[in-house]
């Protein structure tokens, strides 16, 4: 009787019930997005295609585009890009179901935790499986004028653009995504039990995951009110909900990278444009490859500074929060350590993430663009070495910080005494 009382809360329809909640509410915020980008007016019933295809890109997987036009033409497009609110919300649900069980619980054996987490990875690869096969459409685009139309139909030029999920490489990528997903949720839970050969390592690592996540909720809940406000005094509310339920985390992350001192490059040529505010767009529409940073961008407004003062607060509270959550007999040097470390890999997993490569391009007997405003190309790539190291910097001095304005908080458990 005790075996099966342990062993129920970690079954099959639990584990089920966890990703597949979670897709579903990737699958809503996705869907929600795209209505709001004006998707839902795609022809041919591609609007559940464009959905799947972005819950797929989602989680790391792979929508491969493909271009036809006729004999005499040819299409190019390319598009890599991480949708990273619906990445979001897939990685709070799923963590909300995997830790549910764990509750209350000191410690838990590596094999318990490896087989919880082995049926939600079944389920959860069945139901990627089914979602990547329906991420498959093929479009037939029109130049915008009537003639021109006309004349691709007559000729057999017509341009179509057609994407389909490569299904191995989303399984991969979906495996590993969830992997992260599950790991860091031990890591960042309090109450979550770990093996008892692993507790040593959770007065280290387990203050310094919580408090990177909290940095990185923090700054998409100070992205939801500046866009809110924007809305309301600005208008344009439903592009404005567009960019909060499909990339306001790309947008509120890359800020936070600027804000440290970090560089990206890109451009916008064409037809492409990207989800963020005037000025960045500006900087990015150049002839040539541009570099976005604090000093570019205060050529264009002067208020980018805020930035710097915006991440110097937020810094300092989440090395607060840290070591506020670390033993009292934690040093400030070692708070130090403990936060360059973790805001480094914040910022390099920012960097990956965070990157936007787009493409597409009509050229009929191998004269390129020949319609104008159809080809177009958006890229933004972070110089990530310097990014990451200026974040080594900004994390031991603000660790340091934290651990000396933590000293006169009582932690969690502590006795008082003389």
């Amino acid at each position: 009787m005790r075996s099966e009382r342990v062993v129920a809360p970690h079954g099959w329809v639990r584990a089920g019930g966890s990703a597949l909640v979670g897709l579903v509410a990737m699958g809503v915020v996705a869907a929600l997005g795209l209505w709001a980008a004006g998707a839902a007016d795609l022809p041919d019933g591609a609007f559940p295609r464009v959905v799947a295809a972005t819950v797929v890109t989602a989680v790391g997987g792979t929508v491969e585009l493909s271009g036809n036009a006729g004999d005499l033409a040819d299409t190019k497009a390319g598009l890599t890009v991480i949708p990273l609110s619906v990445t979001l919300t897939g990685a709070l649900v799923i963590a909300a179901g995997f830790l549910r069980p764990l509750r209350h619980r000191a410690v838990a054996g590596a094999g318990e935790l490896a087989g919880w987490a082995a049926r939600i990875a079944v389920v959860w690869l069945l139901a990627l499986l089914a979602v990547a096969l329906a991420a498959r459409h093929t479009f037939t685009l029109s130049v915008g004028e009537e003639t021109i139309d006309e004349l691709g139909d007559i000729f057999g030029v017509t341009p179509k653009v057609g994407f389909r999920t490569d299904v191995p490489a989303t399984l991969f990528f979906g495996l590993l995504w969830l992997a992260g997903v599950l790991l860091l949720a031990l890591l960042v839970a309090r109450g979550a039990p770990l093996p008892a050969r692993l507790l040593r390592f959770q007065e280290s690592v387990r203050p310094a995951a919580y408090a990177m996540v909290a940095l990185l909720l923090a700054c998409v809940a100070l992205g939801v009110v500046v866009a809110l406000v924007v809305a309301v005094t600005r208008g344009h509310p439903v592009e404005t909900l567009a960019v909060i339920l499909l990339g306001l985390p790309n947008l509120v992350w890359l800020a936070l990278t600027i804000g440290l001192g970090a560089t990206w490059n890109g451009r916008v040529e064409g037809p492409f444009g990207l989800p963020m505010p005037h000025v960045l767009d500006e900087v990015l529409r150049s002839p040539d490859s541009a570099t976005l940073n604090l000093r570019t961008l205060a050529e264009q407004d002067g208020r980018v500074w805020w930035l710097l003062a915006v991440d110097a607060v937020l810094l300092a509270a989440a090395a607060f929060v840290m070591a506020a959550r670390s033993p009292a007999r934690t040093r400030p040097w070692q708070h130090a350590v403990h936060m360059a470390v973790a805001l480094a890999l914040t910022v390099l997993m920012i960097c990956l993430v965070g990157r936007v490569d787009a493409h597409y391009g009509l050229s009929v007997l191998g004269i390129e663009d020949l319609v104008d405003g159809l080809s177009g190309e958006l890229f933004l790539r972070p110089e990530t070495w310097t990014a990451v190291g200026l974040a080594l910097l900004w994390g031991l001095v603000a660790g340091f910080l934290g651990g000396l304005l933590a000293r006169g908080v009582r932690r969690r458990g502590e006795v008082p005494g003389g």
